[in-house]
């Protein structure tokens, strides 16, 4: 199930289409009424939605009942594919008694406002990354899902995937000695293919909570980094345009990242990079590991055969995707491991003091973990 839709945003790009089409054949596979988790979906906006459908469609008790979106014409486009009805707002679908759980997948500055009436209502919430435009409303957003005691999770799909688990396992394990430095990279070509252009030009656009090149691809491998390592202490960075295709958008950065550990780490991301080649590296005293051209390579006197020379083949299973832990969660399965809601916050207060590292050319402070806010020089 993991690799199956650890898909990447190039490889999206290139099979939307197909699966939009395999959005249709989702109504066919939903299961009785009475085995049933009915959920609503807050926004369509984002370009993985037809993604996210295909996913869910490959769950029976899975029912998608109905769909709220700012444009009507993009809801009943939507709700139509996956047999759903069209909700007249948003407050009326987390008003249906049916609904358990909503999937938010609108604009960015909308998700903190629907993120709020999902939790009044008490409905479990799955909100596609990064959970908010900035580090106060995904403050916010994280409150209000703690108050209300509800299931959460987000779109870091990355923790996923078998590679990644194992060397977070590794790291514990100390088979490569102290950590001396890490590096995260998760970039595609999404600006140079023109996918904002037309449907999704609203991901370019920061009154739509967008962020830019940077964080959209960026907040990916910060949450690799900051699930491996910790806390973040201070930051530093340089966020730049070099195409100049939208106006006063980003599309690519370099960040240093200093944990509270002592590690160091550094960040590139970006949509104008058509390959990815070094996804990750962690060297440590006895060792390191890279994920390189999707292949895992590992050099450690304390793993037997780990010699470096081949791509490691022995992994462990990894979890479903986010989407699908989150309805089995719902469904009553423990102990899965769902991003909560304080960090998937944490990392977007994170990001928010690289572009402030950014724009000020130093180095920025974080603040104690979510408690204080904020940053400071």
């Amino acid at each position: 199930m993991l690799d199956q839709f650890s898909i990447t945003r190039r490889r999206f790009v290139k099979t939307t289409c197909v699966a939009s089409g395999a959005v249709l054949a989702g109504p066919s596979a939903m299961a009785a009424e009475d085995k049933s988790i009915p959920l609503a979906l807050l926004g369509v906006a984002h370009m993985h939605t037809p993604m996210y459908l295909q996913i869910l469609g490959t769950r029976e008790d899975v029912k998608v009942k109905c769909v709220w979106d700012r444009d009507p014409a993009r809801a009943t486009k939507v709700a139509e594919a996956c047999g759903a009805r069209v909700a007249r707002s948003a407050a009326a679908a987390v008003a249906d008694a049916d609904v358990v759980g909503v999937v938010i997948l609108s604009e960015t500055s909308l998700h903190a406002e629907l993120a709020a009436l999902a939790a009044k209502a008490r409905k479990h919430v799955f909100i596609e990354k990064p959970i908010g435009a900035g580090g106060k409303d995904a403050a916010e957003i994280a409150a209000a899902v703690e108050k209300a005691g509800i299931l959460f999770t987000t779109g870091y799909h990355l923790r996923t995937i078998p590679k990644y688990i194992f060397v977070k396992q590794l790291i514990g394990s100390g088979a490569f000695g102290k950590i001396v430095r890490l590096e995260c990279s998760f970039s595609n070509d999404c600006l140079l293919q023109g996918v904002f252009d037309k449907e999704f030009k609203w991901t370019v656009d920061p009154k739509w909570g967008a962020l830019g090149g940077f964080a959209d691809t960026g907040t990916h491998a910060l949450d690799v980094l900051m699930w491996l390592m910790g806390d973040v202490e201070a930051v530093s960075a340089d966020i730049r345009t070099v195409t100049n295709r939208y106006a006063g958008c980003d599309e690519t950065g370099q960040a240093i990242i200093r944990f509270r550990n002592g590690v160091t780490a550094s960040l590139s991301a970006g949509w104008i990079e058509p390959e990815n080649p070094l996804a990750l590296l962690v060297a440590g005293t006895e060792g390191h590991a890279a994920i390189f051209n999707e292949r895992l390579y590992l050099r450690t006197k304390k793993v037997a055969g780990a010699d470096g020379a081949r791509p490691w083949g022995k992994l462990p299973p990894g979890p479903d995707h986010p989407v699908l832990q989150f309805v089995s969660a719902i469904g009553g399965s423990k102990d899965l491991p769902l991003v909560t809601a304080r960090e998937a916050a944490a990392r977007v207060k994170v990001m928010e003091a690289l572009y402030q590292a950014s724009r000020r050319r130093l180095w920025v402070t974080i603040a104690s973990e979510m408690a204080g806010g904020g940053v400071s020089d």
